[in-house]
């Protein structure tokens, strides 16, 4: 019990908290859930399959998949066309399924954390939600008190009561801006064609304004409002009872709520035995166990996440002295926070591992950052020199990452685009803030509407880091040039519409070693830069008015070059002298040629990138052998022969790479299909002699893409390389005329050979031979019912999509089930010879007697989409019953007449019988016309479960 005492020291130190640590988890529907999203996916999908044709397939070199793309196009615009119609009768009650239709989704689930002890409060919200005489609500309490918490579980719990059509969060944070506001609530309602990003903001209040009022009864959450907002100016209608819309906002101002005419709602700090509990709670039942529990914000989190495995008790003490002491000298509940916050900071002791905790607060409030953005900048900044390769320096990078989350410092959060990323919690960047004003070195001012540079004055001679990132400028003015950075080494001013840079501006930046230029538009760069010696890094990636560089051979230093999507034709002029590069990034489509010589000369690249879609940067393998520290690597070669001597060349050497994207041959997948992206790709494209055989050990490989291959009958047989890719986990094979089946074996039964045991998606698009997944023996047809595959063959697979494929007549046969026990997705289009999904052979039929019943197990199959089957007979055999309890979509369209049975169900678990049961939450999405042509003679009383 000696660590009692200062345990409950520091937990009435921590007493007034900031806002609980989030811990996110992202939630994501899993299925759309209405008729206008299938159509808006139905028209997006035509859109990716014109914009793939058009990038990459329709290439004077190859050949036109005519016929099949064009029934394609055409039967996808005759359902958009048609799509009004049945939207039309949705409204009248006569589109079928077996959930009710409830118009456009009211919004998606935040991810969000466990609420402990906040009951109280959120009922309180909740009830004014509820009551028709309150109309705005304002949430308030000190920064970090759980505030943004808890109003995420609300909004999750209105979707789930759907009493309102809209719930729409918006982020407002310190610095208010009009345009971001109205951009984020018209991306809630998903507006997307007329609405104008920039320019007249009379018409976007107008089309903001009215297509609120045509929302209906919604609740629009303001998050972190710092000053009173003019609905007026954003032009959201004010809320009243007449139209049954609510705002509420939090704050930390009890000002602001009563300023905007609020019911105030007070967020209080835990009790101090709520505060204790949660804190044991983090710190770990090694320290002392305790039998009540209840819940703790932020400050608790950070600091037990500081002393989370500390179990010598004086150094408990001497941290309860430190902590008491701390805030025995700040004044105010504000100061208090940002202090006890410092304390956690002040115990990473490693200044490196606190550097790069500093380096987050140069993004602005709120910003999401990509983790690999991240760990990029961390390398280039902190521990460049440290180490030999990339793969060390990222797996530090992440080892950091992973500190400062458990720390509480840092949010482990997915970003909206779906990628890995981190945030940092206001409270937590108020006092990385504070740190860098007592620190003369950095000067932190992105994401605030800047339209010019600081002033002369506030650029200090001490300053080393400048962020400007996120802002207005447009111009840089000589009169504001900085004249006294001679120890400057940092200047980020990515995304700023920066047009031209003055020659001067330079000049004064001796030291300069990292200088961030992305996403401006900047035509060209002054020849000054040439001047920057110790430049290290140099970031032009998106600058797509940018046509050329200055000569690059004064930069000695330079170790990255990112001119990722610039519009460069030529490489810039001295390249070649930059011998000590170790990052390049070319990806620039009208980059005209890569000239000879110059790689041989950058021996010590660990990460190189071209764009693999640009015909004029196809690489040779004779240049690309010195490079011996390569890992990263994004480049194309016009045939399998230049590829297997590059693959052989680095096998000499004994380097793998760790990341790469190659191309062979003369089409390539360009961005057709964004999904399921893997570490290692390769994409073989038009090389009409390649049989199927690499020198590259095809374990390797994660993604798979075989485009325009006509000389190929299989993926895999029996002396095919790939029967042994173990890691492959994405396979597409696109437009290849001779393909015949996935995988053929001579004999299943003998055959040591696993193909494909850890793939997890396979696409099959126009391929007219095909005729099965699987052969014993290709050319005598597909295997029989006494054939089991090979036992982990397809046991991963959790997704089939295929695509005009219009000789295959089953889809699944019942012999393969027993490898596809983890499918969850099922896709097929417009292959116009199919018959049945899932079938049994005559032999299994017969050896079962006919009034068996033959058992289709799919025991995770979520989504069954069948889209232009014109020949669909059956989805299962008529002997057969479906077994898939998880279930909850059959989505059907354009199928023609054949198709007459919905299939029977029987229960996961127990016998059952095939009469009235259906998966729990299965939704049937037809037309009604399909819907009403249905036959129920076996099991009339089927239909009324649905």
């Amino acid at each position: 019990m000696e660590y009692v005492e200062p345990v409950l020291g520091i937990a009435n130190c921590l007493g007034t908290p900031a806002c609980k640590y989030l811990q996110y988890h992202r939630k994501l529907n899993d299925y759309v859930r209405n008729f206008k999203r299938m159509r808006d996916e139905l028209n997006c999908k035509m859109e990716d399959i014109e914009l793939q044709l058009k990038a990459e397939l329709l290439r004077p070199l190859g050949k036109i998949p005519k016929k099949g793309v064009e029934n394609w196009l055409k039967a996808v615009k005759e359902m958009i066309r048609e799509a009004q119609v049945v939207e039309n009768k949705v409204s009248n009650g006569r589109y079928l399924c077996r959930l009710a239709m409830d118009g456009p989704s009211a919004g998606l689930p935040l991810p969000t954390s466990e609420l402990v002890g906040e009951e109280a409060v959120r009922n309180e919200i909740w009830a004014c939600l509820m009551q028709e005489e309150v109309s705005k609500i304002g949430v308030w309490g000190m920064g970090g008190v759980s505030k943004t918490t808890i109003m995420k579980h609300i909004h999750n719990d209105l979707l789930k009561e759907q009493r309102f059509k809209r719930v729409i969060w918006v982020t407002i944070s310190k610095e208010f801006n009009v345009m971001k506001v109205q951009d984020d609530i018209a991306g809630a309602l998903k507006l997307k064609e007329d609405w104008p990003r920039e320019g007249d903001k009379l018409r976007r209040a107008a089309i903001l304004s009215e297509m609120l009022k045509k929302a209906g009864k919604h609740v629009l959450i303001l998050d972190d409002v710092w000053d009173k907002v003019s609905l007026e100016e954003v032009r959201i209608p004010e809320p009243s009872s007449s139209n049954g819309c609510k705002l509420v906002l939090t704050t930390r101002s009890e000002h602001v709520c009563k300023y905007m005419g609020c019911k105030v709602i007070k967020v209080k700090p835990l009790s101090e035995e709520e505060a204790l509990i949660l804190f044991l709670n983090k710190v770990g039942p090694n320290i002392l166990v305790v039998k009540e529990c209840a819940g703790l914000p932020l400050t608790i989190v950070v600091v037990a996440g500081t002393m989370k495995g500390e179990y010598n008790h004086r150094i408990w003490k001497n941290v309860l002295k430190d902590l008491k002491e701390r805030i025995g000298k700040v004044e105010g509940v504000e100061a208090e926070v940002i202090e006890r916050l410092k304390f956690s900071f002040d115990h990473l002791k490693d200044e490196k591992v606190k550097d790069c905790f500093l380096y987050c607060a140069l993004y602005p409030e709120d910003y999401e950052i990509r983790k690999v953005e991240l760990i990029e900048c961390w390398i280039a900044e902190i521990f460049m020199d440290e180490m030999d390769t990339r793969q060390e320096m990222e797996d530090k990078g992440l080892t950091i990452l992973k500190r400062l989350e458990d720390n509480g410092l840092l949010e482990n959060i997915t970003t909206k685009f779906g990628l890995h990323g981190i945030k940092m919690h206001d409270a937590v960047r108020d006092m990385a803030l504070s740190i860098t004003r007592m620190n003369p070195r950095y000067m932190i001012k992105a994401g605030l509407q800047l339209e010019d540079l600081p002033e002369k004055q506030q650029w200090s001679p001490d300053i080393e880091k400048v962020s400007l990132m996120y802002n207005s400028i447009s111009e840089i003015s000589l009169d504001v040039l900085p004249t006294k950075c001679q120890l400057l080494t940092t200047l980020l001013l990515q995304h700023n519409p920066i047009k031209k840079i003055p020659y001067s501006f330079f000049t004064n930046m001796p030291c300069l070693s990292v200088l961030n230029l992305s996403f401006t538009k900047i035509e060209s760069l002054p020849n000054s830069i040439s001047e920057l010696k110790n430049l290290t890094t140099l970031l032009l990636r998106g600058c797509r008015e940018l046509r050329d560089l200055p000569c690059l051979s004064r930069l000695q230093e330079l170790k990255k070059l990112d001119l990722r999507l610039t519009e460069i034709e030529e490489v810039p002029e001295g390249m070649d002298m930059l011998i000590k590069l170790r990052y390049l990034d070319l990806r620039v489509h009208t980059l005209k040629e890569i000239p000879a010589g110059l790689l041989p000369k950058l021996v010590h690249l660990q990460h190189l990138s071209f764009d693999v879609g640009n015909e004029k940067t196809i690489l040779k393998a004779e240049e690309m052998e010195p490079l011996k520290r390569l890992e990263c690597f994004d480049g194309r070669f016009e045939d399998i022969g230049e590829f297997n001597k590059f693959i052989s060349s680095m096998q000499q050497s004994k380097k793998n790479l760790i990341k790469y994207y190659l191309q062979v041959g003369l089409f390539s997948m360009g961005s057709a299909d964004m999904t399921h992206r893997r570490d290692k790709r390769l994409t073989i494209g038009g090389d009409q002699n390649w049989e199927g055989e690499l020198i590259m050990h095809p374990i390797e490989i994660q993604e798979l893409n075989i485009l325009k291959c006509d000389y190929l009958r299989n993926l895999v047989d029996d002396n095919s390389s790939f029967k042994n890719a173990i890691d492959l986990r994405v396979c597409r094979i696109l437009f290849c005329e001779g393909i015949e089946c996935v995988v053929s074996l001579s004999s299943f039964a003998s055959s040591s050979a696993h193909p494909f045991q850890n793939l997890e998606m396979l696409y099959l698009l126009g391929l007219p031979k095909l005729s099965a997944l699987i052969m014993k023996d290709a050319g005598i047809g597909s295997a029989t019912s006494s054939t089991l595959a090979p036992s982990t063959t397809f046991s991963h697979l959790k997704e089939i999509k295929i695509v005009n494929c219009s000789s295959m007549k089953t889809l699944l046969p019942h012999w393969l089930l027993p490898n596809l026990q983890n499918l969850e997705d099922i896709r097929v289009e417009e292959c116009h010879e199919l018959v049945e999904i899932l079938g049994a052979a005559a032999s299994e039929v017969e050896e079962k007697g006919s009034d068996a019943l033959i058992k289709f197990h799919l025991p995770k199959l979520r989504k069954l989409e069948l889209w232009v089957l014109p020949n669909l007979k059956s989805i299962c055999s008529k002997s057969g019953v479906m077994v898939c309890d998880s279930l909850q979509l059959i989505s059907v369209m354009f199928l023609g007449n054949k198709l007459k049975r919905i299939p029977p169900f029987v229960p996961l678990v127990g016998n059952g019988q095939p009469f009235a049961y259906a998966p729990p939450s299965l939704t049937i999405r037809s037309s009604t016309e399909w819907w009403e042509s249905l036959e129920w003679d076996d099991h009339p009383n089927f239909k009324n479960l649905f």
